[in-house]
């Protein structure tokens, strides 16, 4: 290895390792650079999203919070309106690390909503688009541990008022997405005027999720399968990919165990889906209980 002392040879090799060392910091600096632009313009990326289907952003005032909505620029009133719910978002950096922000990178709930042909409506969850110019939305608790809290509840069903007010409607259809699905099942069991509770890979025993996953428990929040009694006679159907290892099948089976036989909800189980895909390409595979 002695020709690795030639003055020629150390030099070369030390600009390889000066340009290996901008490389790297330039590679670093990039992907720094792409991940803050993602976390920073979900809310426009939502927006550009709502507008190419003509859709329009709303703010609606409720207690405690100020939620975001998206609505068809042109809806008609009708006695029926469907409000889908988004999931728990960007909730987390890591296994262990809250994020600041918990406005979804991938709204899957609203282009679900998008894909429907009649009157339709998206709400987030608290603290999505509004971020920490919401003084409430200062405690990550509110897409953490109190994800499902009562407040949470309450808000999202002053909401659901506000839209159906707005539509002139008569029936709700609830369609909650993952965690939404949770919200959209409490929700339901707050009211008279639901026609139907639909979820897609939706959290509907989240004391059998944080078991199966090995997570502290939600100690702020309500559990949708306690409320199988006030959600018995609501016509359910339940969708989750066989793939999914996020919300897997047998979370919506111990929510549906908990049912007597006879008032025991519709799960469908799709091959090959997983939590994300393939929900919002293929509507054919749940379109005989979604809204046509």
């Amino acid at each position: 290895m002695g020709f690795l002392k030639s003055p020629e040879i150390k030099k070369g090799l030390q600009r390889i390792k000066q340009k290996c060392v901008f490389a790297g910091i330039f590679i670093t600096f990039s992907c720094l650079t792409a991940c803050t632009h993602t976390s920073e313009n979900s809310q426009e990326d939502a927006r550009h999203l709502a507008l190419s289907n003509q859709w329009s952003e709303e703010t609606l005032h409720t207690s405690p919070f100020t939620l975001t909505a998206f609505m068809p620029a042109t809806a008609e009133i009708a006695n029926t309106v469907y409000i889908y719910i988004e999931g728990d978002g960007f909730a987390w950096r890591d296994r262990s690390t809250p994020s600041s922000n918990p406005t979804p990178k991938n709204p899957l709930a609203l282009k679900l909503a998008f894909q429907q042909n009649g009157n339709a409506a998206y709400v987030a969850r608290p603290c999505q688009y509004t971020g920490i110019n919401d003084q409430m939305c200062r405690d990550n608790k509110w897409w953490t541990s109190h994800r499902f809290a009562p407040e949470v509840i309450n808000a999202t069903n002053e909401a659901v008022d506000i839209i159906k007010k707005k539509r002139g409607a008569s029936t709700i259809i609830l369609v909650g997405y993952s965690g939404g699905g949770a919200v959209a099942a409490l929700v339901a069991a707050k009211r008279t005027d639901i026609g139907q509770l639909i979820t897609i890979a939706g959290n509907l025993d989240t004391q059998a999720w944080t078991t199966l996953h090995k997570v502290r428990p939600l100690s702020g929040s309500l559990n949708p399968a306690d409320y199988w009694m006030a959600l018995q006679n609501i016509p359910q159907h339940h969708y989750v990919g066989a793939l999914d290892k996020i919300m897997p099948p047998e979370i919506v089976n111990a929510y549906a165990a908990r049912f007597p036989p006879d008032k025991q909800p519709l799960v469908n189980i799709i091959k090959d889906y997983d939590h994300s895909c393939c929900w919002a390409d293929n509507r054919e595979i749940y379109k005989n209980s979604l809204p046509q």
